[in-house]
């Protein structure tokens, strides 16, 4: 899979914001600690959804009153601005890139020391646009080997953002805290139905809809049925 692949399957903006805001709830109510996916709706004057691994992987949704902008970076990929001397972008990588959405390449959460903008692959939609969009005739580098899982340039990291969203979460959490969740409240909350404790005690029997309201007005979850 590389960017094009995810380019065509990506959902419109708006259902996109909307898992973004699901993965964050489900994250807050399974995990408080450090969560793999966050959301926050002060991005600046943006709101953005981040995903860290916390082993140098990572991906961000920024969501502007343009568009949305997707930077996606894999620590290992060949496509590693740190594999090029003066840390230049994989050939292509932004070629296309609409100007409304050139300032997020100067964002410093996505640049290194010096102001130079680190990816190793980047989608883009405008309001207006009909797909998302992904640079003009890059040329991947082969696999890494037979246990590569995230592709030439890591947008397989952004496969949790698709169809399969809930298959794919219940995956994550099996592998990632090694427990099983309850399906029905995984499907409840990437409905973006409100939550209640019925459903917020089939993840984590410890917390109730009142220990979750701060965070979730902050996340700009549906408003919460008790």
């Amino acid at each position: 899979m590389t960017v094009y692949d995810v380019a065509a399957r990506l959902p419109t903006i708006d259902v996109l914001r909307q898992r973004c805001k699901a993965l964050a709830v489900l994250e807050r109510v399974i995990d408080g600690g450090e969560p793999h996916y966050v959301y926050t709706p002060a991005w600046g004057t943006d709101e953005a959804a981040l995903m860290s691994n916390g082993s140098g992987d990572e991906w961000a949704v920024v969501f502007t009153a343009d568009g949305g902008f997707i930077r996606v970076f894999d620590h290992e990929s060949a496509m590693s601005p740190y594999g090029d001397p003066d840390h230049e972008l994989w050939p292509g990588l932004i070629d296309g890139l609409p100007a409304v959405l050139r300032p997020q390449v100067e964002e410093p959460a996505f640049c290194d020391e010096t102001g130079q903008f680190i990816a190793t692959a980047v989608l883009w939609r405008l309001t207006d646009d009909g797909r998302w969009h992904a640079g003009e005739g890059i040329t991947f580098p082969p696999l890494r080997g037979p246990y590569d899982d995230t592709g030439p340039d890591g947008s397989r990291m952004l496969e949790i953002l698709l169809d399969d969203i809930v298959d794919r979460y219940m995956e994550f959490a099996s592998d990632y805290y090694e427990i099983e969740v309850d399906r029905a409240a995984v499907e409840h909350i990437v409905a973006q139905q409100p939550l209640t404790n019925t459903v917020i005690q089939a993840l984590n029997p410890q917390l109730s809809v009142a220990d979750l309201q701060k965070d979730l007005a902050t996340i700009g979850y549906p408003v919460i049925a008790t």
